[in-house]
């Protein structure tokens, strides 16, 4: 009885010490589980925040391409760098992309975003100074170019103003054939005494009487003077045809009766011009030019019966 007793005892202390161990047992496992479930749950929570911070590193950086974009200047150098900054966030949005569930690399790529963002503040100061320096370039050679046409204008102003008075002081320098006369003459006592006649017939030579008039500012020196007349049919008296009895006047060329040098000294003198003709003179008007200095310094005619 007593060892039924006994044996009693002892099995309900090993069901106690079996069922405490499969209490245990069962508490173990669950706090393993979870400690698993817990893992797990962190895992999923690590997995999303790499996600939208790999969201949030793409916007950035498509944000950041843009404004790259907007950036412009002429300047090679900056040009240069801006294309390899631009280069490198297209490498970095295929980066974010191929490793959209690595939190080391999306860590990195977010820094990378930063620096260059960074960087592109220092470009657009470094734009706007180089395009405050080119305005302002461009205003001064706007101001030189202005200066420069001014002075030109001034220039050519002067060159108008010396070409006029330059024109003034041809003008002024033209001698004047004073109170031109003219005769014809036919000769006596063997040339020594000469006749006056209106006679065609009898007229040997035509005589040609001016005073060379004073003029200041005309040059000094010997003076050939011309006379060319126009007979009564429209010809040119002359010895010749030739270049030897050609004289230019007023832009054009005629052909000269007689010439002669006179010695001007910025006086008056008298000057007396005998011009003959190949063969007889004819009745008609003959019509005078006197020339000197390519201009025709005084003009008469005379008619012969």
């Amino acid at each position: 009885m007593e060892n039924n007793q006994a044996e009693k005892k002892s099995n309900n202390k090993i069901l106690i010490i079996l069922l405490l161990l499969l209490l245990g047992g069962n508490g173990v496992f669950a706090w393993l589980w979870l400690q698993e479930r817990g893992r797990a749950n962190t895992v999923v929570v690590e997995k999303q925040e790499v996600v939208v911070e790999r969201d949030n590193v793409k916007k950035d950086l498509l944000d950041l391409q843009q404004e790259y974009a907007t950036l412009q200047t002429n300047d090679v150098g900056v040009q240069k760098d801006l294309e390899e900054k631009r280069a490198q966030i297209a490498d970095l949005l295929e980066q974010a992309e191929k490793h959209k569930d690595d939190k080391y690399i999306i860590s990195q790529l977010r820094k990378e975003t930063e620096t260059l963002r960074k960087i592109m503040k220092h470009f657009v100061v470094e734009i706007d100074s180089l395009n405050t320096l080119n305005k302002t370039i461009i205003a001064e050679k706007d101001k030189v170019s202005a200066d420069l046409t001014s002075e030109k204008d001034k220039t050519s102003k002067l060159s108008k103003d010396k070409d006029a008075l330059q024109s003034t002081v041809n003008l002024g320098s033209v001698l004047k054939a004073e109170n031109p006369t003219v005769k014809g003459v036919k000769f006596k006592s063997g040339g020594k005494k000469e006749i006056e006649t209106t006679k065609a017939s009898r007229v040997e030579r035509i005589k040609v009487s001016f005073v060379l008039g004073e003029n200041k500012i005309a040059k000094k020196g010997t003076k050939s003077v011309y006379v060319r007349i126009v007979t009564p049919d429209g010809k040119e008296l002359t010895k010749s045809m030739d270049d030897m009895n050609m004289v230019k006047f007023n832009g054009g060329k005629g052909y000269f009766a007689a010439k002669q040098d006179v010695s001007y000294n910025n006086e008056d003198v008298a000057v007396d011009i005998f011009c003959a003709s190949p063969a007889e003179f004819v009745p008609g008007k003959y019509l005078i030019n006197i020339i000197c200095d390519d201009v025709v310094v005084g003009e008469s005619s005379i008619t012969l019966k």
